[in-house]
């Protein structure tokens, strides 16, 4: 196939382009990669009843391709666990493993007073050396441990597990159960090693299994309030949060925990008094909603906060789960009251961004959530994935009993959860049940990203460095939102980025305020004219025009 230019785009099809589009990306590769990633780039078709097409996904990176993705220790301690204020976190391997030990990531905390613990400014690693490494960690960790004790004093210590700890065989679980035995608090390990799993997503999945198994139910105490919920998959990247909590207390919910935006070891301890879980990051947290609607008894129903629509939508679906016209009353006055502000800002900007592109390349929901805040201000997605999804990230939990089970995912441990015997309560009945259905609010449902984009628009999981740059070359979108790896090689093409895996020095995004945080940046970014200065005249205009002196 001869090699597209981005003027052939401008006389194909929207359908037929994504489709030239795909056959240009895999093209490149030789026969037996193209057939696989060929699986993994569709061309997105929603069909009735929400169908869409079929995509590969949760596989291994092909060998040679520069990935976007992050490791398993990565998800679970970078991710999961990083954000939680009051956990000695202690990366168990030498310190080059030790990135995530710091906290890479802008997630925000704010403990209730001076006194309180936060440890999340702080990198905690064992530091291994050669010595270890030939001979053994645990006698290094259970200093490290001890140490860690000894300084802080925490409510808990967790430790995560590298690549060489997982191949010498050092035996953390043993060092957690005898320190803890030994200093009284909770301690307690993940086998995260990065190579565990084909992507950071097997680390949510550890993280998850690891926080319901040593922290969830330890506190029955029952904290005062109405309505009370667990807000699952919300970090606090720049704030969010905070914005979303406002909204908890103008509307009068309490907010018992938040995995892990914010959080705290006592919110993990006590989350499984709450009467719902609202679900945000499906992919990194479903598994705890799970869990606890097993055991528990909590039901779960998917939200998001991205967006002034969809945060107005979501505050309306947990009037509608309690049934309560007061509380009913209270979600559409702060509606009212939040709205205008958005819709002034939006107004304003919109005629600068309508008729504008955008692609989307974000781990977790941002790269579903975030096509929202685009529409809203007349912007189209004409290509998006992510780093590390399943497919139920992109077809919805529809295609869950289809799914077989392969071999890298059964690396991960899968619990055994049974009804807790005094704990189990169901917090709906039938006739509650068949209420909300009526309402249209599904319980343990998610439509996944696809059902929501456009037909014709392209869904790629996993995408390479290579077809980031020829896409950019063939869609010329006005702006990319990806990661900080893709950040400076997308800008030296010309295009804007925007950094939407810690938002850079931006956020918050969430909820009615942070709408208008994105309105303003987004607009900002796309109709900037620095980008068209990025070449210099001579490369515009390569001929050069000159006369004789004599002339």
């Amino acid at each position: 196939m001869a090699t597209l230019t981005p003027e052939d785009l401008n006389v194909l099809g929207a359908d037929i382009q994504a489709e030239e589009v795909k056959k240009e990306l895999i093209g490149k590769y030789p026969t037996k990669v193209a057939r696989k990633r060929a699986k993994q780039i569709v061309v997105n078709e929603v069909g009735p009843d929400s169908c869409v097409p079929e995509i590969q996904s949760n596989v291994r990176t092909i060998p040679g391709i520069i990935s976007q993705r992050g490791c398993t220790y990565a998800g679970c301690k970078g991710v999961v666990l990083g954000p939680t204020r009051d956990i000695v976190n202690i990366t168990h391997g030498p310190i080059g493993c030790g990135f995530y030990s710091w906290l890479t990531r802008r997630n925000q905390t704010r403990p209730p007073g001076p006194e309180d613990h936060n440890f999340m400014t702080y990198c905690f690693s064992t530091d291994m050396q050669d010595e270890q490494i030939i001979f053994g960690g645990e006698k290094k960790l259970r200093q490290a441990v001890q140490e860690a004790y000894d300084l802080f004093k925490p409510k808990a210590i967790s430790i995560f597990s590298t690549c060489p700890v997982g191949l010498i065989g050092d035996d953390v679980h043993a060092v957690a159960r005898e320190m803890k035995e030994k200093l009284g608090i909770n301690v307690f390990a993940f086998s995260c090693e990065g190579y565990k799993g084909v992507s950071q997503s097997a680390g949510h999945h550890i993280a998850n299994n690891g926080i319901f198994t040593h922290v969830v139910g330890l506190d029955d105490t029952v904290k005062e309030g109405k309505f009370k919920i667990n807000l699952l998959g919300e970090y606090n990247i720049g704030g969010d949060a905070f914005e979303i909590e406002r909204l908890f207390k103008d509307i009068g919910v309490t907010l018992v925990a938040s995995f892990s935006g914010n959080s705290s070891y006592d919110y993990f301890a006590n989350s499984h008094t709450a009467d719902l879980n609202l679900i945000m990051c499906h992919r990194s947290i479903n598994y705890v909603a799970e869990m606890m609607e097993t055991k528990f008894g909590i039901p779960w129903i998917k939200v998001n906060f991205i967006g002034a629509e969809a945060t107005a939508k979501s505050l309306r679906k947990i009037a509608d789960y309690f049934a309560d016209p007061e509380l009913t009353e209270r979600v559409e006055a702060v509606i009212i009251r939040e709205m205008p502000a958005v819709e002034a800002v939006r107004d304003e900007v919109k005629p600068r961004c309508d008729g504008k592109t955008a692609m989307l390349f974000v781990g977790g929901s941002r790269a579903h959530h975030y096509q929202e805040l685009f529409r809203e201000i007349g912007m189209a997605t004409v290509a998006a994935g992510y780093e590390f999804a399943h497919r139920d990230d992109y077809e919805g939990r529809r295609v869950l009993p289809n799914l077989k089970v392969d071999a890298d995912s059964r690396n991960i441990e899968e619990l055994h959860i049974e009804p807790d015997p005094q704990r189990y309560q169901p917090r709906l009945s039938e006739a509650d049940k068949a209420r909300l259905e009526q309402a249209g609010i599904k319980l343990s449902e998610y439509e996944g990203m696809m059902a929501e984009m456009a037909s014709g628009a392209l869904v790629i999981d996993d995408i390479s460095q290579f077809e980031t740059e020829r896409l950019i070359e063939l869609y010329r979108p006005d702006i990319v939102c990806a990661g900080i790896k893709e950040k400076y090689a997308i800008q030296k093409s010309g295009v804007p980025m925007k950094q939407l895996h810690s938002y850079d020095s931006g956020g918050p995004y969430a909820g009615f305020k942070g709408a208008v945080n994105f309105y303003r940046e987004i607009d900002r970014m796309v109709n900037s004219k620095v980008w068209q200065y990025l070449k210099a005249p001579w490369q515009k205009h390569p001929e050069l025009a000159a006369k004789y002196a004599w002339e």
